[in-house]
């Protein structure tokens, strides 16, 4: 056995030695890091667990390094301290990660999800997203959604359509999401292989209000977390832009839930986590679901409810959205016809399709390659490239 031989062995023997431990500390609802599975069996992972890898390959990935100029909910505003998507996945993991180690669960399979989970989003937040989606449907694709498209970055399209080969627990736990609906509790869907997740997928991309349960408690927290990180964040971002007053916060929710971000997440996670443990005899979860307490979970949909007509449908964050759809459409309709025309010195093909494995060049039609195109993009960059085509740019305040 050579240096690197005798290396490899002993970081292997230590894996093995963390696998044990974490089958002693965590809960009997927690996934072992042991039995995560990949579509690549025989996959040489080294001495990272299998989750540990997923996070990695997530971090490491292109699609997340354009995460940092990505809008969450407020676009075109010059203001360093309003949230971007970078930060609101940053506090989803950490969130959840918090959860995670009071339920003793498997803390690296949060944080692969968690990081993972809005990979897909397009430039300018649910806008955008709703724009792209009526985009599509006009040319023959399904809705676009960003949690599907997380998938189709993370399988299909990073490293020349060669995909991370993530394991399924994390795939489904990113598809599976969706912070928006509200839910008092949450029970995972265990019975699942990728069998069941392909046709979950493709079920899902047909009709966006098919609500899917994530397959591990993990993926439960997550989209709990989800929640949690974003409603009282959204409100702090609105104060700080004087489209709403902290007054104006529903007076039971300031009494249940409190009026700041900090209040607010702290009394979310401390619900979460005692009353997913009420029924428990030994400090640990003694049944296969997490939730809230019904007071807690209708002051929280209270309060999604004073966001959505307060921040969210806001006029003041609207206005300059009249350029950016008009931009969308410029984009998408010249991309289009520079791939059917093979217009080989447009942006599509030198920053995208040029990198792409042939399978994928010759089974897509022209609207996909533009649909992951343009949902992989930046705002800046999906602005410089408006402006290129001559479309109408809005100015930040």
């Amino acid at each position: 056995m050579n240096i690197e031989e005798s290396k490899l062995s002993k970081l292997l023997d230590l894996k093995e030695r963390i696998d044990r431990l974490e089958r002693n500390h965590l809960c009997r609802f927690a996934t072992l890091s042991r039995n995560g599975i990949r579509r690549q069996h025989g996959t040489q992972t080294g001495h990272r667990q299998a989750f540990a890898l997923d996070a990695d390959r997530i971090l490491h990935s292109k699609a997340y390094t354009r995460y940092i100029d990505k809008t969450q909910v407020f676009y075109m505003v010059s203001n360093d301290h309003i949230t971007h998507r970078v930060l609101h996945v940053q506090l989803v993991s950490k969130i959840a990660r918090t959860i995670g180690r009071f339920l003793r669960l498997n803390e690296d399979l949060i944080e692969a999800i968690a990081l993972g989970h809005d990979i897909g989003h397009p430039p300018f937040g649910h806008d955008g997203e709703k724009e792209l989606a009526e985009l599509c449907c006009e040319h023959g694709l399904p809705p676009f959604q960003h949690n599907v498209q997380s998938i189709q970055f993370l399988e299909r399209l990073e490293r020349r359509g060669q995909g991370w080969n993530l394991t399924l627990q994390t795939l489904d736990g990113i598809l599976c999401h969706d912070g928006e609906i509200h839910s008092l509790s949450l029970q995972p869907d265990r019975n699942k292989d990728f069998t069941i997740f392909d046709q979950e997928l493709v079920e899902k991309s047909r009709d966006p209000d098919n609500e899917l349960s994530p397959m591990t408690l993990e993926g439960c927290v997550v989209r709990m977390s989800d929640t949690i990180a974003y409603i009282g964040r959204d409100i702090e971002d609105a104060i700080e832009l004087k489209l709403i007053r902290r007054g104006e916060i529903p007076a039971n929710c300031r009494k249940v839930l409190g009026d700041t971000n900090g209040t607010i997440v702290y009394h979310l996670v401390e619900d979460l986590i005692t009353n997913s443990l009420a029924s428990s005899q030994d400090g640990d979860l003694a049944q296969d679901a997490i939730s809230f307490s019904p007071d807690v979970s209708n002051s929280l949909r209270e309060l999604k409810e004073f966001n959505y007509k307060h921040i969210y449908m806001n006029p003041a964050i609207k206005r300059d959205f009249p350029k950016i759809q008009n931009c969308y459409r410029v984009l998408f309709e010249t991309y289009i016809d520079h791939v059917q025309k093979q217009k080989k010195d447009s942006a599509i093909f030198f920053e995208k399709l040029k990198t792409m494995a042939p399978d994928y060049l010759e089974s897509q039609p022209a609207a996909v390659k533009v649909r992951d195109f343009i949902a992989g993009m930046t705002d800046d960059y999906f602005l410089k490239e408006a402006a290129f085509y001559g479309c109408s740019i809005p100015k930040k305040t």
